[in-house]
């Protein structure tokens, strides 16, 4: 956010800059340069000296009234041939001098004016021209004056730009951490800006949209919730008339087909409790999270798995310390990600922890077939399962990934989930 605003400014200041150049060459172009208006205004006395006192002279004591003023001025004062004067001069500047006005050079402090147009004042006089030098022209006070009436300008066009700005910026911000709050579950996080705000409509209409996902997220849960305990009463009362249809069954064909009913009674059995263990994370609020041993909760879990075919080993060093958890949550996740190793794995499945400083890696690996690239974050979706785990000797329901990701997302920004190769697990 931060940035945003301070590329604003800089493009503010950047068109500020611009459109003082701009205006600069545009009052140029129309009026004259200001630098040389205030310059002309420095030199006056001296413009002012030959203008009123040397040219008023009559004709023969034109010379005398020129050397008066040399006398008394600190202003060097040469005549030079019209020719010369031109070579010193841009070419803009020759009609000027042609006209018999007061050309300003203002780089070098000094003017030029023709003495006489017409050859009245002396002998070859309509080809000379006065050369003033050492003029008090101060360019650096000219600049200064220059450059402070930009300032001011400038800052007249900050002022209502930076009060609108700060309003603008306080309200993203709002809306930022509103964002962040929702996106990270509380679903009652809500801008509510007054009316008079500038961003009013916009956090307006991300507060309804806040509004609308929340009801749609709260009705899945409870409808998920309620069918996954609804199911449960008739899954029972099928468990119960199967075993007596069996027990009564004399046909051994008949109980095969009883075996294999009870058998798909479970696997719902089993998924109604998925279901419900979902909507168990997705109604967390607060997690009671405990500073946990990370050791003793791999031993845990890796005593508490199902026995397999495959080989589980456990690298777990000694003094691996502790982390902030749910220990119910973590063994959740590590379990779900073992049994989906054990569905999968050839012979070997590895468990392991290992400490880098301030951060904690636990992996769960396995010698499977792998994980197909483009297929590695979508295996994490619920119900999402690979083609060739879409069978009832691998089973399951496209759900144990899902819920160890939820488990381990749900204890916050310190922890992190990567997946590889196979099921990963995360860091902290």
């Amino acid at each position: 956010m931060n940035r945003i605003f301070f590329r604003f400014f800089m493009l503010v200041m950047l068109s500020i800059t611009a459109a003082t150049f701009v205006i600069y060459f545009t009052m140029s172009r129309l009026f004259g340069d200001p630098l040389e208006d205030i310059a002309r205004r420095q030199a006056s006395a001296q413009i002012f000296l030959i203008e009123q006192y040397v040219d008023a002279a009559p004709t023969d004591e034109w010379l005398t009234r020129l050397n008066r003023a040399r006398e008394v001025s600190d202003t060097r004062y040469d005549l030079v041939t019209l020719a010369r004067a031109r070579t010193f001069l841009p070419a803009a500047s020759l009609g000027a001098l042609e006209r018999g006005e007061v050309v300003l050079d203002v780089g070098n402090k000094s003017f030029y004016r023709r003495v006489d147009l017409t050859g009245e004042r002396y002998i070859g006089s309509d080809d000379e021209v006065i050369h003033a030098r050492n003029l008090p022209i101060d360019i650096g006070l000219a600049l200064q004056m220059e450059a402070v009436r930009y300032v001011i300008v400038a800052l007249a066009l900050l002022a209502p730009i930076a009060l609108w700005s700060r309003a603008h910026w306080q309200g993203l911000q709002t809306l930022s951490r509103v964002a962040d709050e929702f996106g990270a579950g509380k679903l009652s996080a809500r801008a509510r800006m007054r009316s008079s705000r500038s961003i009013y409509p916009l956090a307006e209409r991300i507060d309804l949209m806040a509004d609308r996902i929340e009801q749609l997220l709260v009705s899945q849960k409870n409808l998920l919730h309620s069918v996954s305990h609804e199911l449960r009463t008739p899954i029972a009362r099928l468990e119960f008339a199967l075993e007596l249809l069996h027990d009564r069954a004399d046909d051994p064909a008949l109980r095969a087909r009883i075996a294999a009913m009870e058998g798909d009674v479970t696997e719902l059995n089993s998924l109604v409790n998925e279901l419900l263990g979902m909507a168990r994370l997705d109604s967390e609020q607060a997690l009671p999270m405990q500073s946990v041993d990370l050791g003793v909760l791999l031993r845990t879990v890796e005593s508490g798995l199902p026995p397999g075919a495959q080989r589980l080993a456990l690298d777990c060093p000694d003094g691996l310390g502790r982390v902030k958890a749910d220990p119910r949550l973590l063994k959740r996740a590590l379990s779900n990600l073992l049994r989906n190793a054990q569905k999968y794995a050839a012979q070997d499945i590895r468990l392991s922890a290992r400490s880098d400083g301030s951060r904690i890696t636990i992996a769960v690996e396995d010698d499977g077939p792998g994980i197909p690239e483009d297929e590695r974050e979508r295996i994490f979706e619920p119900f999402y399962r690979l083609d060739r785990s879409r069978d009832r000797a691998t089973g399951g329901f496209g759900l144990g990934l899902s819920i160890a990701r939820k488990a381990v997302l749900l204890h916050g920004e310190r922890w992190r989930w990567r997946p590889r190769r196979s099921a990963a697990p995360a860091s902290s």
